[in-house]
């Protein structure tokens, strides 16, 4: 079976990258942006950092910000309907997973009608034509949205989160500016970086992987390790690593899949509105311990990629104990919670069930029974 890549058609990286958003438009010959982001980046002056440089060069803009840290099927819609009365010909995104997966699936609606139920999306979706085209700005280091080919919106009237894969939703142009990140607070910061490296290790792991993308994983692995706790006290260097950190990952996961964690992960979200980067960072140590038998040797490079010493002198049980440990310890070093204090026993039987019908569940590495799913679920309580 031949393995497969799919990446930005352009990317731009480094300070002041999003200077270069006004030249794409005039080379592509965009005429109007309908401009998809979060309230709050609108109400504290991030998405303007976007929007002046296109007032500025006279390209008209729509605003979109209907838009919930978990964007629901409504919020899509509404979307799909603000696109059509803008006059708009190409999007752009502005904020973290939750404003790209949103434009993500407007853009592909628009272009493929026949799925504007959006339940349709989900899984791998056979829609036909590529999305509008879409220039993506992240404001936050971890979700990895700007270059992936998955999107997630919570279906509010089920209680449950569905994952989206489609080729045709990946944005044309990523534009990956650390200083559009600096205005995140500390715990969003480790939140989303904890996320970054569950995609990394998930991705690394996953029945999928293969060495080119094990090449992203290891040095986003490498790369969180050494810049997640200094981006958190907003240090340049910090947020400049996380940056570049976060997006490798995402060139990894994004072409092989993830696992078990990001689908209880979903799940938990889903049910009591926990955020995706702490729900994924409190999963992922349990998560290691259950999957570690069927990981070979690889926990002793991801134990090297986080900086621990002397792996190769480590028996397999101690470096799989020492990767797993170093991840705990940077989980908590940045402040992630240990336990989810929402948890019901009640709801543990339909939480397994919602977790094992995830479309990122068939990528780990190991098959889980409802009782184990459920045992993962009970130790955050």
């Amino acid at each position: 079976m031949a393995n497969r890549i799919v990446l930005n058609t352009v990317s731009y990286h480094g300070k002041g990258a999003i200077g270069e958003i006004p030249g794409i438009v005039e080379r592509e010959g965009y005429k109007k942006a309908f401009v998809c982001s979060d309230p709050d980046l609108v109400k504290f002056g991030v998405t303007a950092k976007v929007t002046d440089l296109l007032s500025g060069k006279g390209i008209p803009f729509s605003l979109y910000s209907d838009i919930k840290p978990n964007p629901t099927i409504e919020n899509v819609k509404n979307g799909v309907e603000a696109f059509k009365k803008s006059g708009a010909d190409f999007i752009i995104t502005i904020g973290g997973g939750s404003s790209m997966d949103t434009a993500k699936a407007i853009g592909v609606i628009i272009t493929n009608p026949e799925f504007e139920d959006v339940r349709s999306l989900e899984g791998v979706a056979p829609t036909k034509k590529h999305a509008v085209p879409t220039i993506a700005v992240p404001t936050t280091a971890g979700t990895a949205a700007e270059v992936t080919i998955n999107y997630v919106i919570t279906d509010v009237e089920k209680a449950r989160k569905f994952v989206c894969v489609d080729t045709n939703d990946i944005p044309e142009y990523a534009v990956v500016d650390p200083d559009m990140m600096s205005s995140m607070p500390k715990g969003l910061t480790a939140a989303t970086g904890m996320d970054a490296l569950t995609h990394a290790i998930e991705g690394y792991t996953t029945r999928g992987a293969w060495e080119l993308t094990d090449m992203f994983h290891l040095e986003a692995i490498k790369l969180i390790g050494r810049h997640l706790r200094d981006a958190v006290a907003n240090t340049p260097e910090g947020r400049e690593g996380m940056a570049m950190a976060q997006y490798i990952a995402g060139m990894g996961f994004s072409n092989v899949g993830l696992g078990i964690d990001h689908a209880m992960a979903h799940t938990l979200s889903a049910h009591y509105d926990t955020p995706h980067g702490v729900a994924c960072a409190m999963f992922l140590p349990i998560v290691m311990e259950f999957n570690k038998e069927y990981s070979g040797e690889r926990y002793r490079e991801i134990a090297r990629a986080l900086g621990v010493e002397g792996v190769d002198s480590m028996s397999q049980e101690e470096y799989r104990t020492a990767a797993i440990e170093a991840v705990k310890k940077l989980s908590k070093d940045v402040g992630i919670p240990e336990k989810n204090e929402k948890i019901r026993e009640e709801d543990l039987s339909v939480l397994a069930d919602d977790a094992l019908a995830d479309a990122c569940y068939p990528g780990n590495p190991r098959e889980a029974t409802k009782e184990q799913v459920i045992e993962m679920f009970r130790k955050l309580m």
